[in-house]
């Protein structure tokens, strides 16, 4: 009779609280980092999909000794949650590097005078720890220069002008950027 009664109150404990946590996993947009996307107008089109961190008064970029969120030299998922998915409907240059249509990862890897971006194969990830050398399609260097006011969300943005885009990402008091072409 123990046992009935056991087993009758774990399948209800399991029926309660399994769809709450499907639920909790499903709307991401009540997360600490929400979803946000950034897109830009080729004929085609390119669209970044991103979880968006606020800096909450803390060191964002820095020196691993200075307790930085994001240190400088290491790989970075560019953003929080999932890895940042960089999806191309037609052929492009980023950075003078050739990056074919297709769905990608993207990563970092910031210091304090120029960023590395990385474009990546694997999709899917979490995003961090890196492990995926080799999925890498292309690793370019991005301009790196200083916000005029600090910026609390991180954010991904496009600027399009004619037949390219330049991909900004800011956060704290720094801009990281990257001209992709057609």
């Amino acid at each position: 009779m123990k046992k009935f009664a056991l087993i009758a109150a774990s399948l209800f404990a399991v029926a309660t609280f399994a769809p709450a946590q499907m639920n909790m996993d499903q709307d991401k947009s009540k997360r600490p980092s929400p979803p946000a996307s950034a897109e830009c107008k080729f004929s085609d089109g390119i669209k970044v999909d991103y979880s968006s961190p606020r800096a909450k008064g803390r060191k964002i970029f820095g020196a691993a000794s200075e307790k930085a969120l994001v240190p400088y030299g290491e790989i970075w998922r560019t953003g929080a949650n999932d890895a940042t998915t960089f999806v191309t409907n037609t052929n492009l240059t980023v950075g003078g590097k050739a990056v074919p249509a297709g769905s990608y990862t993207i990563f970092t890897i910031p210091k304090a005078d120029k960023w590395t971006l990385i474009v990546n194969k694997k999709t899917a990830e979490w995003g961090i720890p890196y492990k995926y050398e080799a999925d890498e399609l292309a690793r370019v260097d991005m301009q790196v220069s200083k916000m005029p006011a600090p910026v609390e969300n991180f954010t991904i943005a496009f600027d399009q002008a004619g037949g390219k885009c330049t991909l900004r990402m800011e956060w704290e008091n720094t801009r990281a950027s990257i001209e992709i072409t057609k």
